[in-house]
């Protein structure tokens, strides 16, 4: 038992209804008097796509890692167990409670012990709005983060803590005390508890050429030759569709590295050379635009390209050369991946616009949006490239690549899709 008090939770969903899925998870323990002693949070996977991730920001990368519910589980019930649930619009959170309790196939009793601090905000706070900001507002407190899990656990927590200091009689509060030592959460029997995975605290980063390529081996000495070197190279040129390396993506590349017996060595100078023919392409009409300089230090950077080579790659090339090739397996790929009309496209996630304006600018374009996952599919577009939505795990079980929406207004603005390498 975690000890008598209060345990303030907060979850962060997919979205608002009992089919959505919690992922995130946060409780902050709050002792009878309103001292506050400890505060646990988590991420969570949901196993699906993560919905509105400009509310909650929350990227598909970020809970990769991250355990199931029913993982999470067996620690949370230790957190709750002799305490109060307290929550910010108690019905929300407990309702996700008890769905993903239910989901584990445990029995317990629903009618479980809990205050609601927007609803006590009648009595506290008669007059002031009902939102949490606006009840934190009136005792000054600070929320450092909404719609992070730990950020409005702890301003509920300060919040509750306030109204148990402005009581005169405890009586209320130590009611509802007794009341939830008596209450018995179930034994969780078989459900091997896991590590907590907590949000980053830091600002969002970008995969790089840099974070992947520390995971390849050195290998020596090695075995693979061109046939080995261009199917890593094609499976770059799929990655680099959209100009940038998700976290499914960097693993892939990984991967196939390790398994075609790739040395991070050779896939430097792979990565060399494909930048070399990003260049050579943006220098075909002898003029280099702003957007095709921005494109070569896009890639540049992606593959870990030396500052001084990405720098002399925006020097016109002396005509009397052609571009130099490494490992000369760019001339053997038989051509680039690329998008034309009349190929398939599925939408996945939440996006910024409605699916039907998205479909309406791709069939003007000549392209055939579809509503679900096949062979035949040429590319997946997600509102997040880490979807975990079954449409874009079915596109990474088929090899087909998923770029990002931005990637996709890209397109529909120029037209057509970016221009890959020519490896012809």
């Amino acid at each position: 038992m975690a000890g008598p008090g209060f345990a303030v939770i907060d979850f962060e969903t997919t979205g608002l209804f009992n089919s959505d899925r919690v992922i995130e998870v946060a409780v902050v323990h709050v002792d009878a008097d309103g001292r506050i002693e400890g505060q646990w949070d988590t991420l969570v996977n949901p196993q699906r796509d993560l919905g509105r991730q400009d509310i909650h920001r929350i990227r598909a990368s970020d809970v990769l890692d991250a355990p199931t519910f029913d993982r999470v589980a067996p620690r949370l019930l230790e957190l709750l167990d002799g305490r109060v649930v307290v929550a910010h619009n108690a019905s929300f959170d407990k309702r996700f409670l008890l769905t993903e309790l239910e989901r584990t196939g445990t029995w317990f009793d629903p009618n479980l012990v809990s205050l609601c601090t927007m609803q006590l905000a009648r009595d506290f706070l008669p007059g002031a709005g009902r939102a949490l900001a606006d009840c934190c507002s009136a005792y000054d407190i600070v929320i450092d983060g909404a719609h992070r899990a730990a950020a409005d656990a702890f301003a509920t927590a300060q919040l509750l803590s306030a109204y148990i200091g402005a009581t005169e009689d405890s009586e209320f509060w130590y009611a509802s005390i007794d009341e939830a030592l008596n209450y018995e959460w179930p034994r969780l029997d078989g459900i091997v508890a896991a590590d907590w995975v907590p949000r980053p605290t830091g600002p969002a980063g970008e995969i790089t050429a840099e974070s992947f390529l520390g995971r390849i081996s050195i290998k020596l000495p090695e075995h693979a030759g061109p046939a080995e070197y261009t199917d890593y190279l094609a499976l770059l040129d799929r990655c680099l569709l959209d100009r940038q390396l998700s976290a499914h993506e960097a693993g892939s590349l990984v991967q196939a590295a390790e398994s075609l017996g790739i040395s991070r060595a050779t896939c430097e100078q792979l990565h060399q050379e494909y930048f070399d023919a990003v260049a050579k392409l943006a220098w075909e009409d002898g003029l280099l635009t702003t957007a095709e300089m921005a494109d070569m230090v896009a890639v540049g950077n992606l593959l870990d390209i030396s500052t001084a080579a990405i720098a002399a790659a925006m020097n016109p090339p002396e005509r009397s050369q052609d571009a130099a090739t490494g490992l000369g397996t760019m001339s053997s790929i038989a051509g680039a991946f690329q998008i034309v009309a009349g190929d398939q496209i599925v939408l996945t996630g939440d996006m910024s616009r409605s699916r039907e304006e998205w479909e309406s600018d791709l069939r003007a374009l000549g392209y055939v949006p579809k509503p679900a996952v096949t062979k035949k599919i040429k590319v997946v577009v997600a509102a997040d490239p880490d979807s975990l939505s079954g449409k874009a795990r079915k596109a990474r079980d088929y090899g087909i690549p998923i770029v990002g929406e931005a990637t996709l207004a890209g397109w529909i603005t120029a037209g057509s899709s970016p221009r890959q390498p020519s490896f012809n």
